[in-house]
């Protein structure tokens, strides 16, 4: 196609074709290439329009402690070449051409927030229109800063900010704008990451702006990329197991309490629990900033498993040291805990002892009931006394010891029976403090499951 001065200024720009060649000939796209260094506008105080847009395919990971976002994107750009134009009537119908990207000018587009080097495949060709607009689609493995909020860990939104625009040329030269709506970016993202993955995309929002730094400005577009994590691996691997934990725990309430047994349990309860949380402690995020709720959530599972010891340790030192020196209940203890505090946790005397609250006075009996033909006494009262016989001689010396020893026997059994009188009372001050605290336990740890449930409810709707 030869120049005419009649032509159109336009028409000196557009690409030449040949007879039975489909497309622009070869050597009007080569003139084109000798400008690849050269912004392609034919007034060049008419900035260069680039169009972005992409999908979000893949959260390939989320590092909380260095607060760096791993994703993979399908980027799209569109501009407009001014010296890639041809008539498609001329050079045999065709509207579309593939060139080497590398043989174009393109802008320079940036992610801010980009971190880490760029590792993603490359795309070495563009798709041109007949009317100079080119598309360029290119993956891009993004590695950037976000500010991750963790402490709603398993049940967190994040929300991270992508921001596209030009590294070195200014608002004056390269302008951008979103290719689609906001709306279709992020249904197309959603189709993607709905089947698999750990993270779901709850919204992807965004505006234009201008970037001001000095005299210079730069045109640029923020993302605001909305996820949402799936949290069904970990309520599965680390909530079940330590509600778990914790039903055992307050079930070992339910072994008796002078067994040493219990105290064993739950040292090995709470030794089992350490090693739960050494395994499970790489599924835990952790960063510099703070501590998730679901960390604090297992310090005060253990913690509480510790007060559960030391109440066990309590209860085995009433019932064994105290009652193993044989000293009397005193009488503050019978009041406040025999009778009040066994009276407000509604605690079931057995039927066949008496309430300790009043203690009976010890009444000396005899072994059978009835009088025996010797009156016993205590050792250090008077000797025993053994009657006379009919012809009103003595006792024979070995009736005298049988009676002495009988003496010595029910001296035994009253310090015996003392002796169980007094664990007994110790037994049932152990009893009612293990019924108190178990149920004082048991209050602490429903009041903190429902917290814990309310907060994490709270946060699934938010989200």
């Amino acid at each position: 196609m030869a120049d005419n001065p009649r032509d159109p200024p336009e028409d000196k720009h557009k690409l030449t074709c040949k007879e039975g060649h489909s497309g622009p000939t070869y050597e009007s796209l080569q003139a084109v290439f000798d400008l690849q260094a050269f912004r392609p506008a034919v007034n060049l105080s008419n900035p260069t329009i680039t169009n972005i847009s992409f999908t979000l395919y893949a959260v390939l990971g989320v590092n909380e402690k260095t607060q760096i976002l791993t994703t993979f994107l399908w980027l799209r750009l569109y501009w407009h070449h001014e010296f890639l134009v041809w008539d498609p009537d001329e050079c045999n119908g065709v509207s579309r051409i593939s060139l080497p990207v590398r043989q174009l000018w393109s802008p320079d587009i940036i992610v801010y927030e980009f971190v880490d080097d760029d590792v993603s495949q490359a795309c070495p060709y563009v798709y041109v229109n007949y009317t100079g607009r080119i598309r360029w689609d290119r993956m891009l493995r993004l590695v950037s800063s976000c500010n991750l909020e963790i402490f709603s860990f398993p049940f967190d939104v994040q929300n991270c900010t992508f921001t596209f625009g030009s590294y070195m040329h200014t608002i004056r030269d390269v302008r951008v704008s979103p290719a689609v709506t906001f709306k279709e970016m992020s249904l197309n993202s959603k189709r993607y990451l709905e089947a698999s993955g750990e993270w779901e995309v709850v919204d992807i929002l965004g505006e234009t702006s201008i970037l001001q730094f000095g005299i210079d400005e730069w045109d640029i577009i923020t993302f605001w990329v909305v996820i949402k994590r799936r949290p069904v691996l970990y309520v599965v691997n680390l909530l079940i197991p330590s509600s778990f934990l914790m039903l055992i725990d307050i079930l070992s309430f339910y072994l008796p309490p002078h067994s040493v047994d219990r105290a064993s349990f739950k040292m090995t309860l709470i030794l089992g629990y350490t090693v739960f949380l050494l395994i499970m402690n790489d599924l835990l995020p952790s960063t510099a900033n703070g501590t998730p709720i679901i960390g604090i959530y297992f310090s005060v599972c253990l913690a509480l498993m510790v007060i559960s010891l030391l109440e066990t340790v309590v209860i085995t030192n009433v019932l064994h040291h105290s009652s193993m020196k044989y000293q009397e209940v005193p009488k503050w203890v019978r009041v406040v805990i025999l009778k009040y505090i066994a009276s407000l946790i509604c605690y079931r005397w057995p039927e066949v002892i008496q309430h300790p609250s009043i203690p009976e006075r010890d009444k000396p009996k005899s072994s059978n009931g009835s009088s025996g033909p010797c009156i016993i006494q205590p050792v250090s009262q008077t000797p025993v006394q053994c009657p006379a016989s009919n012809k009103g001689t003595v006792a024979l010396p070995e009736l005298q010891q049988i009676c002495q020893y009988l003496g010595d026997l029910h001296t035994h059994l009253i310090s015996l029976q003392k002796e169980n009188e007094l664990q007994d009372q110790w037994c049932h001050v152990g009893y009612v403090l293990d019924y108190l605290l178990f149920r004082i336990y048991l209050l602490l740890i429903s009041c903190y499951a429902m917290v814990i449930i309310c907060m994490w409810c709270i946060w699934i709707n938010q989200s």
